[in-house]
């Protein structure tokens, strides 16, 4: 069984090739199998309070965990005509929340127009970031455009050792995070009664599952604020996913039946009760439609008979869809669960 590359320092198997291996997994029931032993399958939406835009894979970091295979040479960018799409479909809705997410978002010509289009809608606004793109040259003032439109900073931070933090993000990033983070703070982010919301994200940096959230946070809580002075408000633990890059490394390390056997064996059925596919619509750089940003990378778009496109949007169809599933989904339903919000169990 092995991954193969397709001739960049970052491109990998296709999705298609991704998904043979998944189904390949000889250590577990298939997912559907699972989730029909719960009682919960077939597994449907109940609901859009999340409407995630996924702006492209363009991103100024090449993460070796990275489930959406971004980097600097990435050219799959979401055009004006699908942000605009996507702003007349939320206006059509009352979801709640829009998640923007990429690659590194920001990058992405029109991300500042979307999120003021979705705040002038009255929506929240979640923007995915990797901390070091604030600090480019080119993007000097983002950090007071976020905080002028009181956007909710979700920021990745792997590690609070340096050399792991780098070692999975690339060279002097773990000091570049530290930095943002702290220019955040003086603005606001992170601090009591600011309404200026900073979450971090952590992930393990190998093949196990992750710590539990509320002990990993007081942790990070306690660290970062002795040793850098960084203060925020929440810490969210998500699994890492075996797709993309993280598969990859799996595979060629001999660690992929092993991690899917812990994954398979820690099935919490709340825990699948409560994915965030479940509650969340996920929307591509071309404007296809996805359950999650997970099957957007293993190209699973929308099925079922429900619109797989931005430009035929249907809240009542897409409120009680079938939510499209396979073995990689055992990421979401491990132990306490793992969503882009942390556990969910």
């Amino acid at each position: 069984m092995a991954l193969t590359l397709l001739g960049r320092s970052n491109s990998l198997a296709s999705p298609t090739e991704q998904l043979r291996i998944l189904e390949q997994t000889a250590t577990s029931l298939p997912f559907d199998l699972r989730l029909a032993q719960a009682g919960i399958f077939p597994l449907r939406a109940t609901g859009i309070t999340v409407f995630q835009i996924n702006v492209g894979k363009l991103c100024n970091q090449t993460c070796r965990h990275c489930h959406v295979d971004a980097g600097p040479d990435r050219t799959e960018s979401m055009s004006r005509e699908t942000a605009e799409q996507c702003v007349q479909a939320l206006a059509k809705t009352d979801i709640p929340t829009v998640d923007i997410t990429g690659g590194a978002p920001e990058l992405n010509p029109h991300f500042r127009w979307l999120v003021e289009q979705a705040r002038g809608l009255g929506r929240h606004v979640m923007d995915r970031c990797n901390l070091s793109v604030l600090l480019l040259p080119a993007q000097a003032d983002l950090t007071e455009f976020l905080a002028s439109h009181r956007v909710e900073i979700i920021a990745s931070l792997p590690s609070l050792r340096a050399s792991q933090t780098d070692a999975q993000r690339g060279d002097g990033i773990f000091e570049k995070s530290i930095e943002a983070l702290r220019l955040l703070n003086r603005l606001g982010y992170g601090q009591p009664d600011s309404g200026l919301t900073l979450n971090l994200v952590n992930n393990p940096v190998g093949a196990f599952l992750p710590p539990k959230q509320e002990a990993i946070e007081a942790q990070f809580r306690k660290e970062l604020r002795n040793r850098h002075g960084v203060e925020f408000n929440h810490l969210y633990t998500i699994t890492n996913m075996p797709i993309s890059r993280f598969l990859e490394f799996l595979v060629e390390s001999g660690n992929y039946d092993g991690y899917m056997e812990r994954l398979a064996n820690a099935f919490n059925p709340a825990a699948a009760a409560g994915v965030m596919c479940r509650y969340t619509l996920s929307v591509g750089w071309d404007g296809t439609l996805y359950d999650c940003d997970f099957n957007q990378m293993l190209d699973l778009p929308l099925d079922h008979g429900t619109p797989s496109h931005i430009r035929n949007f249907d809240a009542a169809q897409l409120h009680q869809r079938q939510i499209v599933t396979r073995n990689h989904c055992y990421g979401c339903t491990a132990g306490s669960g793992s969503s882009c919000g942390g556990t969910v169990a």
